[in-house]
């Protein structure tokens, strides 16, 4: 099953083509209810501490799950936390990277939790698409939405790492996470082979 989780934050809405089937789950953490309805979904799960949204105001038969205030997760963490709870093994992040930089590495952070749950993710506003990837290889389907890859190290350092298909191949290279440098690729071909040996990487592709 797959989950959708609606953060709050700028989203482009007519770059975000991809929507939930019927048996998916859909998920708004606090105020990420307007991005949903932003995009013509309304959630069947809101969860938070409604600090942000406030007094919610959504239709009959919509599960609320409130928190406190004061809380050690952040609500899309909680939002992470239901979708395990209820068996998803596909999460699907919306919004929470253009808007305040402590979120968004709070969300970043999420991505690598998954990971090593084994559970498929990715993080998206429409101008941004993030995944992970840890000592394995990703074939990228070209993508118009999307004009720029590249890899951020977050691992000390990535070691063999080669790309094909793309504007500045490489191979068996190093990444340093105290010097990026893999940045603003461009796919030329119909998709990227990405590999890595040894280590961990975000996948970022970006529009304009």
């Amino acid at each position: 099953m797959t989950a959708w989780i609606y953060a709050g934050g700028p989203v482009c809405t007519d770059r975000i083509a991809d929507a939930p089937e019927p048996n998916d789950l859909t998920i708004a953490a606090d105020s990420g209810w307007k991005t949903a309805q932003a995009l013509g979904i309304t959630p069947a799960v809101l969860v938070g501490d409604f600090d942000s949204l406030g007094q919610p105001d959504v239709p009959a038969g919509t599960e609320i799950l409130r928190v406190p205030v004061e809380k050690d997760d952040t609500d899309a963490q909680l939002a992470v936390r239901v979708s395990l709870e209820r068996g998803a093994n596909e999460i699907v992040l919306i919004a929470g990277l253009g808007g305040r930089v402590d979120h968004t590495l709070s969300l970043l952070g999420i991505l690598e939790l998954l990971h090593a749950k084994k559970i498929r993710a990715i993080l998206t506003d429409g101008r941004n698409r993030v995944r992970l990837l840890q000592n394995d290889s990703l074939l990228l389907a070209r993508d118009a939405r999307y004009r720029f890859l590249s890899l951020i190290a977050i691992s000390d350092k990535v070691r063999g790492v080669s790309i094909e298909g793309c504007k500045y191949p490489l191979q068996n290279a190093v990444l340093d996470r105290r010097n990026q440098y893999a940045i603003s690729n461009e796919i030329t071909g119909n998709a990227a082979l990405i590999n890595i040996r040894r280590g961990s990487v975000l996948v970022i592709e970006s529009g304009d």
